[in-house]
């Protein structure tokens, strides 16, 4: 057996014991390998931003990276994809919505930039199918508040696409993240599906208030909780009955392939917390699963979670 079948049939055996059909993660990274390679270039230097090395453990090729959630069960995933300058914002929808139609259990996935037109992409990408958006913040370097995104969360409130934000002020805060432009975001449009990446690292106490504030508001488990984590920035112990009492709005998220440690080590962090097998259920599958209604219809039919289609 090699390290990776290995690797897999303990991811499995994990949600096997739990009686779920697999794994919804919410938090996977999928962008065209020029754009990737850009991002791993990022990571490789990141350790000066942070003082923290971050290697990538999944440095594969895209048909490979597709081959191993397939075999660690993952039956639903993402294509978080994510422009830092405007321009970017419609290829990047054109490049998810093609990889999303050729690769079955990828929940189609779009994003945006505060730029002109940006509503109308958009509305468009809605219209057309997409399941999903990214917004980063740290990343753009833009306030989610730009009145060039208005119009363009109104479209997202009202077709109740849920969005995966990155706000939180880890690895490195950047001049709009942290919970105060993102509290002012949700006093204009209290419907959002907002789901704060990361837990709102390192903010979370401020990222549970507000889930708690607005019943729209999820959050997602992405690097939160794991060894590497902790030591940047710990999860508040007093905080973890929170956990529990939200535990219906929490999503499984993992930032595969750029994590600096092995998939299983999520999964792991999250049965340490100690809240019990009916929340690991809904977390690690359920609460995805209702988040994007048909997805268990999906997997059943297709019975091979996201495998690559033929061309």
């Amino acid at each position: 057996m090699t390290t990776g079948d290995a690797e897999a049939e303990r991811i499995r055996a994990f949600w096997g014991r739990l009686g779920l059909p697999g794994l919804v993660d919410v938090h996977t990274h999928f962008m065209p390998e020029r754009v990737l390679r850009k991002v791993w270039a990022y990571f490789d230097a990141v350790g000066p931003l942070t003082g923290t090395p971050w290697p990538i453990t999944y440095r594969e090729e895209e048909d490979r990276r597709v081959e191993l959630l397939r075999e660690f069960g993952v039956v639903g995933f993402t294509s978080m994809v994510y422009p830092h300058k405007a321009g970017m914002a419609e290829w990047l929808n054109a490049w998810a919505a093609d990889f999303a139609g050729r690769v079955d259990g990828c929940l189609r996935t779009a994003t945006l930039f505060p730029e002109e037109g940006v509503e109308g992409y958009v509305a468009d990408a809605v219209a057309t199918g997409a399941r999903v958006f990214k917004a980063h913040v740290q990343v753009g370097g833009y306030d989610p508040n730009d009145p060039l995104l208005d119009g363009a969360w109104g479209v997202l409130a009202e077709a109740g696409v849920p969005v995966v934000i990155h706000c939180g002020s880890g690895p490195a805060p950047g001049r709009h993240t942290g919970p105060g432009p993102v509290a002012r975001l949700l006093a204009r449009h209290p419907r959002l599906r907002l789901v704060v990446a990361h837990m709102g690292l390192p903010e979370y106490g401020d990222f549970l208030d507000l889930a708690e504030r607005y019943p729209d508001v999820r959050l997602d488990t992405t690097m939160a909780f794991t060894d590497f984590s902790e030591r940047m920035a710990p999860f508040p112990v007093e905080e973890r009955g929170r956990l529990l009492d939200l535990g219906d709005r929490i999503l499984l998220g993992s930032d595969f392939p750029n994590i600096p440690y092995g998939y299983l080590d999520q999964l792991r962090a999250l049965e340490r917390l100690g809240l019990g097998d009916d929340w690991l259920r809904a977390v690690c599958h359920d609460n995805g699963a209702r988040l994007f209604p048909g997805l268990s219809q999906e997997i059943h039919r297709e019975g091979k979670g996201c495998s690559q289609r033929s061309a």
